[in-house]
């Protein structure tokens, strides 16, 4: 079996760093933030600081064909809000970022399909790439 080729999730991180710095933010990749349901060290993609201090989660999932992150979405989504749920106000919101075009459950994710299977859906917020990208240039998160 062929190693998977993980360099497409690079390339989303070069999409979207240049757009929180554009924005004002401050960021660091490849955090460790605690722990996931279950016990396993949970790294975050991209920890953000804008210039109040707020910081922000930022979780990058690409799916250029179909494949295995559209279903490591919700556990994704579970895990950010816990970590928002149990930071004592360490983090201000987290962002679970959609990049590609080879989801099938995208509108689904986008458009809240989650949120009435999530008890805290509302502290993680679904953005697509672009959307994302433009909210993070224009310093809005």
């Amino acid at each position: 079996m062929a190693p998977r080729n993980t360099s497409t999730g690079y390339v989303l991180e070069q999409m979207v760093l240049p757009a929180l710095g554009m924005g004002g933010y401050s960021y660091q990749k490849q955090v460790r933030i605690g722990e996931r349901p279950g016990g396993r060290r949970h790294v975050v993609d991209v920890l953000a600081t804008d210039r109040q201090g707020r910081k922000y989660l930022i979780s990058l999932k690409w799916q250029q064909v179909s494949g295995t992150a559209e279903q490591k979405v919700p556990f994704e989504a579970i895990c950010l809000a816990e970590a928002i749920r149990t930071g004592e106000g360490e983090y201000h919101k987290a962002y679970l970022v959609l990049g590609g075009d080879g989801w099938s459950l995208r509108e689904f994710y986008l458009e809240g399909g989650l949120d009435a299977h999530l008890q805290h859906s509302n502290l993680v917020e679904f953005r697509s790439l672009e959307s994302f990208i433009a909210l993070a240039n224009q310093g809005r998160l």
